[in-house]
């Protein structure tokens, strides 16, 4: 038997199909046309005797399925527009993937950080005859080791001193105005995305400008 040729058919009752392609059934080895409806896109099968076959009408005898065209740029199109489609899932897929790589540990540095902070204070909090003690030393250099350890993996602290309060990155608990006054507790970044707004004070710029004329 013959090989078909693919492109549009028009059905002797309407309807227009798009050959797909030609199978053979794993049970009988039957021949079998693949064809697709260009009305609905559903997907159909038929023995292939069949489709080739002539039928009766009121009219005289008919080929049951008539090449019209053997165009089958509309089907290249569908094809391409999956393929596309697919390769962007891929990369979405990808993209998130990597995403999640480089925010996983975001819940586990909400856990630690406080105890990096609380470490901080205690150092800072301290007279400067007193930061000379051996163990003032030892947890000044556990802090570096901390620092590095958070930099490696992409955290970073949010700058506020001499810095204009920014919203996207700060929240303020008091005062008015638009310039750091203090900071209260540290803000983070994590690969550039805040996980945690520094929480400041704010003050008017004019009374920066005061305090320098004093």
């Amino acid at each position: 038997m013959s090989t078909i040729k693919k492109g549009v058919y028009h059905h002797y009752k309407g309807g227009k199909y798009l050959l797909l392609s030609e199978a053979k059934n794993s049970e009988d080895k039957q021949d079998l046309v693949v064809y697709q409806s260009l009305d609905d896109d559903k997907i159909w099968c038929r023995p292939k005797n069949m489709f080739l076959e002539e039928v009766e009408t009121e009219t005289g005898k008919k080929p049951r399925f008539e090449l019209i065209s053997e165009d089958n740029s509309s089907f290249e199109a569908k094809y391409k527009r999956a393929l596309a489609d697919y390769q962007n899932l891929l990369k979405q897929t990808a993209k998130e993937k990597e995403e999640f790589v480089k925010y996983a540990i975001s819940d586990f540095l909400q856990d630690i950080l406080p105890i990096y902070d609380h470490l901080k204070l205690s150092v800072n909090g301290l007279k400067d005859e007193e930061k000379n003690s051996p163990w003032v030393v030892g947890v000044s250099h556990v802090l570096k080791q901390f620092k590095d350890i958070l930099s490696s993996r992409g955290v970073e602290e949010i700058e506020t001193s001499n810095k204009e309060f920014n919203y996207d990155t700060m929240e303020a608990i008091d005062g008015e105005g638009n310039l750091v006054d203090k900071e209260i507790m540290p803000g983070y970044k994590l690969n550039g995305r805040v996980i945690r707004p520094a929480k400041v004070t704010v003050k008017h710029q004019e009374e920066k400008k005061d305090n320098q004329d004093k």
